[in-house]
């Protein structure tokens, strides 16, 4: 079969009981994860007010049966879908996928959880469908090969999130594996997102990854109402990954598929900023707890970063040392280090340190450079650290941020960081939410879970 027809036959007819009891787990606990920067962004993310105009004024705020989390009204389900996927997408805070360089729960979770409220699936069925998404966008991205993907300008949450949402949707809406491979047909026409975001600190990233939930979402829809789509439309001689990236190894979309589960391998943030600056950050705020650091003892720091990690967080260096907007902040590796290095965390809320002068000197003391022996191992996210303080030199090496799968937060911390986000803007009501959250999986039906 084509890559394009094994995928499809996976995500209408895996057996749910086959999926191992830790990878439905982890898909709660990133979906928990998700939920809490769904609601704080819809109260704190400076993009939603006009997100939430652009809904009204197209007529797409008309009452449905549809969640959108930390806002008090239901929507129809394409405005949910876009709603969450680009609300938890706004404070890149939310989970990523090394391999793939990725966030799987921004584009699949918005477009499962609608399509299970519209058509009444239970919380089991919901978390399967989570799963079947993750897996699809997580090896979709794998075989666009990133690096290549990147440098032809694509943002894969954005477009291979395109087709994990159509998968978790389209399984929710009992699509068989022919109508599924004609969802991704759909969904191929549909998947876009530029980095061009990144010149300017622009809004896109964030509305481009709610777009491809919707899309994905609309694809099922479109098929399961008897439309066809393309064939072939993932590797096919027009497919998604000829057209979008000059180094794809389609084999890396199927291989191992149900014996090795890229869900397990999802890691979740701990900071609120693009993957490639948290091991640095890890880096630097060991060595400041170890060398009782003050901001004024700091003479430099240099960090090596894989070639992607220099696309989004290290270039143009003199602008990234300059961020003023929170997107530019989400961006770039000088203001993250400068904010570890003040406060010695990073947090939502140390976005307030934007533009004020002790982080833009010592933001200007940050270097960060291409470090080749980070290129060709498993995991992108790592970083070299020189930091010199007192007239000597620190040296550390991060092979992997904090969160990856073999440092994955236990239940409590994922709660605690979910409280983190939502408490301050839910008045007393985040506990009730991480409760419904932590009961999904025995939920009957999802329509009406979340009143």
């Amino acid at each position: 079969m084509t890559v394009t027809a094994t995928l499809a036959a996976f995500a209408a007819e895996l057996d749910t009981a086959t999926i191992p009891e830790a990878v439905t787990n982890r898909a709660l606990a990133l979906s928990t994860d998700f939920v809490g920067s769904i609601v704080r962004a819809a109260h704190e993310a400076e993009s939603t007010p006009a997100i939430l105009k652009m809904i009204e004024m197209l007529g797409m705020e008309g009452a449905g049966p549809c969640t959108v989390f930390g806002l008090n009204r239901r929507y129809g389900a394409a405005a949910a879908a876009l709603l969450n996927g680009a609300l938890g997408h706004s404070l890149d805070f939310d989970d990523t996928h090394a391999d793939s360089s990725l966030h799987p729960s921004a584009p699949v979770v918005p477009a499962a959880l609608a399509a299970a409220e519209l058509t009444g699936a239970s919380g089991a069925d919901f978390l399967a469908a989570v799963v079947v998404g993750f897996e699809v966008c997580c090896r979709l991205g794998m075989a666009l090969d990133p690096a290549a993907h990147y440098a032809r300008g694509f943002h894969p949450t954005a477009t291979a999130g395109t087709f994990g949402a159509a998968a978790a949707a389209g399984r929710l809406m009992g699509l068989d594996a022919d109508a599924m491979a004609s969802a991704f047909g759909v969904a191929a026409s549909q998947a876009s997102g530029s980095l061009q975001f990144l010149i300017n600190g622009a809004w896109n990233k964030r509305y481009q990854v709610g777009e491809a939930s919707m899309k994905g979402l609309m694809a099922a829809t479109l098929v399961s109402s008897g439309f066809l789509g393309a064939r072939d439309a993932i590797d096919g001689k027009h497919g998604f990954l000829g057209g979008y990236s000059d180094g794809a190894t389609p084999a890396r979309a199927i291989a191992d598929l149900t014996s090795v589960w890229e869900t397990s391998r999802i890691g979740v943030k701990p900071y609120p900023a693009c993957r490639y600056t948290h091991a640095a950050v890890d880096g630097l705020l060991t060595l400041r707890q170890q060398l009782d650091l003050h901001p004024e003892d700091v003479q430099s720091v240099t960090v090596g970063l894989h070639r992607n990690g220099i696309t989004l967080v290290g270039a143009p260096l003199e602008e990234k040392r300059l961020a003023r907007s929170i997107v530019e902040g989400q961006f770039s590796m000088p203001f993250a280090a400068a904010v570890a290095l003040v406060r010695g965390r990073f947090g939502w809320d140390d976005y307030d340190l934007l533009g004020k002068p002790e982080v833009d000197a010592l933001a200007a003391r940050v270097t960060v450079v291409r470090d080749e022996s980070l290129e060709g191992l498993r995991h992108p996210f790592g970083a070299t650290v020189i930091l010199q303080a007192r007239n000597r030199d620190h040296h550390l090496r991060i092979a992997d941020p904090s969160g990856e799968p073999e440092t994955f937060p236990d239940a409590d911390s994922i709660s605690a960081k979910f409280k983190h986000l939502a408490a301050p803007v839910l008045n007393g009501d985040a506990e009730p939410l991480l409760s419904r959250l932590r009961d999904l999986r025995r939920a009957p039906s999802l329509r009406g879970w979340f009143n």
